[in-house]
């Protein structure tokens, strides 16, 4: 099996449009990044950072009274690995074992249409690997469609920030569209937790969480289905 698990940061810098010079600022949340990391590098996989644009990324959520945050962000090789990113034109699907879909609201802009790092989840998934996200990470998942033509996430249970939650940070008019919604629009079924609970959902090889308590949980629970796909991918 492989030992490496690709990661996707957004690109995109701000709550808001490119062009919205007043839109708060935002980039991939930071706890959904190293809390994962730790438990699957632990775990013995080595981890690559891609994202839309490649290059450097933008931070949200910096809170370094968490360790675990800390620990990362205060190591240069770590922290420079999410400020010179990959494109997506350097990956080779066949290669990893797994794909992580990284949250932080500013993924809603720049996820959804990227339809390279679309076909590169297509095919880990179809190779029999595990697809990943957290948050608002799912964004990444929308218009994710296999070989078949149907969306990856139709008939599958998923977990992804809901409506209520974007209602609890007045977000709910700043987001492009509601992901909760659009996932269930791509017929997938979408199982919410109370608000900020901890919600990870396994369906398959497809493997979500609801929101920044959630991200752990999205790793540990990648862990056994990479076990039980060894010798596929």
């Amino acid at each position: 099996m492989s030992q490496r698990i690709l990661f996707v940061l957004t690109s995109h810098n701000r709550k808001g449009a490119a062009d919205d010079a007043e839109a708060a600022p935002s980039g991939f949340y930071l706890s959904e990044v190293t809390h994962p990391y730790r438990v699957l590098t632990e775990a013995g996989f080595s981890v690559d950072f891609v994202s839309p644009k490649g290059g450097k990324t933008h931070v949200d959520g910096l809170n370094l009274e968490d360790l675990v945050n800390a620990s990362f962000w205060n190591d240069a090789a770590l922290r420079g690995a999410t400020e010179n990113t990959l494109v997506p034109s350097q990956i080779d699907p066949d290669v990893y074992a797994a794909i992580f879909y990284a949250g932080g609201h500013a993924t809603m802009w720049d996820f959804p249409d990227n339809a390279e790092l679309a076909s590169i989840a297509a095919r880990i998934y179809e190779r029999g690997g595990v697809v990943s996200a957290v948050c608002h990470g799912p964004a990444g998942l929308v218009n994710i469609k296999l070989s078949d033509g149907r969306y990856l996430v139709t008939d599958k249970d998923v977990s992804a920030f809901t409506n209520d939650e974007e209602r609890a940070v007045d977000l709910y008019d700043t987001v492009p569209f509601l992901l909760a919604d659009v996932l269930q629009d791509r017929g997938a079924r979408h199982l919410p937790a109370a608000n900020f609970e901890a919600q990870v959902v396994v369906s398959e090889r497809l493997v979500t969480g609801q929101n920044p308590a959630s991200a752990k949980g999205v790793a540990e629970a990648i862990l056994p289905l990479l076990a039980s796909s060894e010798g596929r991918v």
